[in-house]
């Protein structure tokens, strides 16, 4: 027989797998037409920057497209923000192009069939890592990380961009400190044209987002670039343009699972899916926080692997939450995830009709568009605040910076999280042992003992075994006969712990003193107990100064 909490139970089960049934329901006509306002919105901003990105990601512009549909959808059903809007972004393009660079020429048939493939696996680490609950894995990768990630992404991406801006030939394939050699050697090669053309694109898109921020300057600036182009060029023969686009919806696709295609890529697709999960709790927290809307992690986690999975079978690359378009949601008036969908839902008639027009489009124009991207993805203002306050972080920010410019990019990562977890264990490993007064230890121990046969020290970190060492070190400076220990700040203590208090016991024993505790906290006092090192006393309050017994 069902009971009554079996019945409460019920109706939370579905929205747990189904979120989109805590919000469609709530939707009215009013916010609906907000949403749809929003989406439309969204709609037209996404086609340049589509097939910007996807450029970047050295496919054909299409996918940049088609990465706004399926993986935009799947995500705003399925994630737990409202007001994140996922789809291509500029920082997993260009990882995703460095990622598979070495594998395969950009925009061939084995570079795309690599790429879906990559997605599909970057999609399956996210759902599971949603699904075992491990939404806390994302605090590994701290904020110093992602503003050197991004920061090298920027320079990379402005520096593949140059021979587009400068209107100079493809050049051969290289990394970043390759790429620079070539560049000084073609200064000669420069058209003037396509600097005009790049030049005006990047000048309108300013002037817009200056004053006229509600506009899509992005769109007008690549249709008057356009314009310039064919006044400049109007056979199609000097200034290259980006190739042509078909028309029509995301076909369906089929990733390779083979054995040796998923030893190859599962590295990169670990790396890439982190990435992505940070970019998208970064987002959503931001737009949690100016909302008050609560941010469940690990359902993020679930919406944004289900939108790669999904978005790998549609012809799509591996994508997150888009800082851009959820910041232009928002201004819009979005009030729901339905925007997100409606986005994706008017980019079909769009790519449908207007897709072959991109052919117009020059290359010089979507350079300067990308340069401007490049210079939005520098946080100046994270950057200077890191600088400033902390060594520790400016070192995990520039190990971060300068392995995002020399090494691949899904390592660079991986050295950022590296050290970001070495200057943790530093510090929880050194925690200080403060020499303190005799009048800050507790009054029963001031009465019985005289400063002159006393030492003092706050031990502020736990006693484990990573700490233990450095802990002997510092206490070994103390030879006066008693010891008494501050222990307000010990949260934990194991094994390794207690055997460096009878030690240090023994120590007081043998100059006729002893080793007391002040202030210990319940679950120390009990693990202390259990290793018969205090009396078991249960009348006595945990703040009560006590000796250490062997």
């Amino acid at each position: 027989m069902e009971t009554a909490t079996d019945v409460g139970r019920h109706p939370a089960r579905p929205k747990r797998w189904l979120p989109f049934l805590d919000w469609l329901p709530q939707q009215t006509s009013r916010s609906l037409r907000a949403d749809a306002v929003a989406g439309l919105t969204g709609a037209v901003l996404v086609v340049p920057q589509g097939v910007a990105y996807a450029l970047l990601a050295g496919l054909p512009p299409e996918y940049g497209l088609y990465t706004a549909i399926v993986p935009t959808v799947l995500a705003a059903l399925f994630g737990s923000s409202r007001q994140m809007v996922s789809g291509p972004t500029a920082a997993l393009s260009i990882a995703l192009f460095a990622t598979l660079q070495p594998f395969a020429e950009a925009g061939s048939g084995e570079f795309i069939a690599l790429v879906l493939t990559l997605t599909l696996l970057a999609g399956v680490f996210q759902l599971l890592l949603g699904l075992a609950r491990l939404g806390v894995l994302v605090d590994l990768v701290s904020h110093s990380v992602v503003t050197g990630f991004t920061a090298g992404a920027a320079l990379i991406i402005a520096t593949s961009q140059l021979p587009h801006a400068l209107g100079l030939a493809p050049m051969a394939s290289g990394g970043f400190i390759d790429l620079w050699p070539q560049l000084f050697a073609r200064v000669g090669d420069i058209r003037p044209d396509a600097v005009l053309i790049a030049a005006t694109t990047l000048t309108l898109c300013l002037a817009f987002q200056r004053w006229l921020p509600r506009w899509p300057g992005m769109l007008l600036s690549l249709v008057a670039a356009s314009l310039l182009a064919a006044w400049l060029d109007p056979t199609h023969s000097e200034i290259l343009r980006i190739a042509e686009v078909p028309a029509g919806l995301p076909p369906l696709a089929l990733p390779d699972v083979s054995t040796d295609t998923l030893r190859l890529l599962t590295p990169g697709a670990i790396a890439l899916g982190l990435l992505g999960l940070v970019e998208a709790a970064a987002i959503a927290r931001a737009f949690a926080a100016r909302s008050g809307e609560r941010l469940n992690s690990n359902q993020e986690f679930i919406g944004q692997g289900l939108s790669n999975i999904g978005g790998a079978c549609f012809s799509a690359y591996v994508s997150s939450g888009s800082f851009t378009r959820s910041g232009l949601n928002a201004s819009a008036g979005a009030r729901s995830p339905l925007a997100a969908v409606l986005s994706a839902a008017f980019l079909i008639p769009i790519l449908l009709v207007a897709a072959p027009l991109l052919h117009h489009v020059p290359m010089s124009a979507m350079a300067g568009l990308l340069l401007l991207v490049a210079a939005k993805l520098v946080d100046r203002n994270s950057i200077r605040e890191t600088l400033k306050i902390s060594r520790s972080e400016t070192a995990i920010l520039l190990i971060t910076f300068f392995s995002t410019l020399l090494l691949a990019l899904e390592f660079a990562i991986y050295f950022g999280v590296l050290a970001s977890l070495v200057v943790y264990l530093r510090r929880t490993t050194r925690p200080p042992v403060v020499v303190c007064a005799l009048s800050q230890a507790p009054a029963e121990l001031q009465q019985a003992l005289t400063e002159p046969g006393c030492s003092v020290v706050r031990i502020d970190g736990s006693l484990f075994f990573g700490a233990c060492e450095s802990v002997a070190r510092q206490l070994e400076s103390h030879d006066r006969p008693n010891l008494v220990v501050l222990a307000a700040g010990i949260n934990f203590i194991d094994l390794s712990g207690i055997h460096l208090l009878q030690h240090q016991a023994r120590r007081c024993r043998a100059r006729g003193g002893r080793l007391y505790l002040a202030g210990t906290k319940p679950d120390v006092l009990a693990c202390l107990q259990r290793a018969g090192l205090v009396a078991d006393e249960n009348d006595r309050p945990h703040h009560k100064p006590m000796a250490i017994t062997i």
